[in-house]
């Protein structure tokens, strides 16, 4: 089905950005988890990192309900059902341009595609509003892949062309989440919010890179070729809609470097095989490589500004201009950063399972 990723771990996204809900079907997990609604809100409370000019004003309770395959705080081995209901919707600002597709949004394509049969409000499942599914089911997969060591953590590294410096790991870990931004770097995340506030004057809207880190996860998983581990990544950090490229490692980078620069030499380091750099970021030949696994995405400025654009209207076929009501966000990297830690858990929990890291039955 096209609304689901994952072959152990499946995880089958449903609901609209206007509809009755948003949530996820996860399919796969073992029985014996300990899993309650908090373990599942927790993260979902983290898509939205405070009062920032950069959010949207619209204000939904996002109070996550498990309703099905969790007995007495422990799954079943049953599908998980978690969903969250929509409650802030306005359809007005849409019905008005329900015919003049919005430029950098899906509107046009799915109008295309379904014959105009599309829901059409807010973007309907082509919103960002979806992904709050996503982290749902990642909220499962943390937990699965917490309990084998391994950590998960991303955060902003570049927003409108302000880059935050490199950063050590604890230190990311340590600053992420008590910064509006999720920037480990202050006087960068300074810079970012002050470019952030200009912008929403303009009318005008701003991308970014989130990074994301893996620690501690084995050498082995991925199922070449056509089931990369690193192809999977893609795959699952593309489905977030804002999301127009996905690097690892050094990534394009490589193509600026010679062989001797960009090989990652072996090293005894404990008693373990070990490279001394991590240019390929984790992952060699489509399989982990027991290195930190490291990806980058860029994240497309949001679509929905203030500043009047052209279009065509498609019932008139004439062409005309729209300006995009509603309410949204100014930059979406801050919240993209806890979608790229759910994707990242999913596609590391699927291979997991296949690799048998994770037992059907958990003791």
């Amino acid at each position: 089905m096209p609304d689901s990723i994952g072959r152990l771990f499946t995880v089958t996204s449903f609901g609209e950005s206007h509809g009755k809900c948003v949530g996820a079907i996860v399919d796969g997990c073992p029985a014996g988890l300990s899993l309650t609604p908090a373990d599942v809100q927790k993260e979902v409370d983290r898509i939205r990192p405070g009062e920032s000019a950069a959010l949207t004003t619209r204000k939904e309770k996002n109070k996550v309900e498990i309703i099905s395959g969790v007995m007495n705080d422990i799954t079943t081995g049953a599908p998980v059902g978690l969903l969250i209901w929509n409650e802030d919707v306005n359809d007005s600002d849409y019905e008005k341009i329900r015919y003049q597709p919005r430029p950098g949004h899906a509107d046009f394509t799915a109008f295309m595609k379904y014959g105009g049969r599309n829901d059409w409000r807010g973007g309907g499942r082509f919103s960002g509003r979806i992904t709050a599914g996503f982290v749902m089911a990642g909220a499962v997969a943390r937990k699965l892949l917490a309990g084998r060591g391994v950590e998960i953590i991303a955060h902003t590294v570049e927003i409108g062309g302000i880059a935050a410096k490199p950063t050590a790991f604890n230190e990311i870990k340590a600053k992420t989440d008590k910064d509006v931004l999720r920037c480990a770097d202050p006087s960068a995340s300074r810079k970012m919010a002050a470019l952030i506030a200009k912008t929403k004057e303009a009318g005008d809207s701003l991308g970014g890179v989130v990074e994301c880190i893996a620690l501690n996860v084995p050498v082995g998983l991925g199922e070449p070729v056509f089931d990369t581990l690193d192809g999977d990544l893609a795959k699952a950090l593309f489905a977030i809609p804002a999301v127009k490229g996905v690097e690892f490692g050094a990534g394009f980078a490589v193509a600026r470097m010679k062989g001797s620069e960009n090989n990652d030499p072996y090293v005894m380091h404990n008693g373990k095989i070990v490279t001394a750099a991590n240019n390929a970021g984790g992952i060699l030949g489509g399989i982990s490589t027991g290195m930190p696994i490291i990806t980058r995405v860029a994240i497309k400025p949001v679509s929905s500004i203030a500043i009047e654009q052209t279009t065509v209207d498609m019932q008139k076929m004439k062409n005309a201009t729209i300006e995009v009501g509603g309410r949204h966000d100014v930059c979406i990297v801050p919240r993209a950063v806890v979608v790229v830690e759910a994707m990242m858990a999913v596609t590391l929990c699927d291979f997991a399972l296949r690799a048998g890291m994770i037992p059907g039955v958990l003791k």
